[in-house]
């Protein structure tokens, strides 16, 4: 049986729209994953550090027959595949290329540190991720917070002017 994921996807370096485009093909093309719903475009204001061009994001609705990990393991190749290089120099929410992050899988908990949690630990806290999740999946459960996509995104703390929807890609 299938399971519902949402994946959510960022960049801001380069020609990040067309990433996501050769992103969501990527990840169409992967064996027991089927891309469902796309969410729409946003501009969205760089956390950590300000110095840096804004970011774009989106996110995918999928359906998989992969695990949690396997399916991490499948966006993990795709950024690498996309330009992504992860080091242990890289800087935390510094600028990228691409970004695709596993935000919910189900309603399901996973804590695996630091290979993967889902739903994503910061996922309550971020209107970038929360306003796609809420577009594409509004009655998806926190496991753990038990509030829908749509009550944490009416709850998000981030500023709503720190982000700007472009619309549909």
């Amino acid at each position: 049986m299938a399971a519902r994921a949402v994946v959510g996807l960022g960049g801001n370096l380069g020609d990040v729209r067309a990433r996501f485009t050769k992103a969501c093909a990527a990840l169409a093309a992967t064996p027991h994953v089927r891309v469902r719903k796309k969410a729409q475009l946003l501009r969205t204001r760089p956390h950590g550090e300000p110095n840096q061009p804004w970011f774009w994001n989106t996110a995918l609705l999928v359906e998989t027959e992969l695990t949690p990990h396997a399916l991490l393991r499948a966006l993990l190749a795709i950024e690498a595949r996309l330009g992504r290089t992860r080091t242990a120099h890289t800087q935390r929410w510094g600028p990228r290329p691409i970004d695709l992050d596993l935000l919910a899988y189900e309603e399901t908990m996973v804590h695996d540190p630091p290979e993967l949690i889902v739903p994503h630990p910061r996922l309550a806290e971020r209107r970038f991720a929360l306003a796609p999740m809420a577009e594409l999946w509004p009655d998806w459960r926190h496991p753990k917070l038990g509030r829908t996509a749509q009550e944490l995104l009416a709850r998000c703390p981030d500023p709503e002017e720190d982000i700007i929807p472009l619309g549909r890609w």
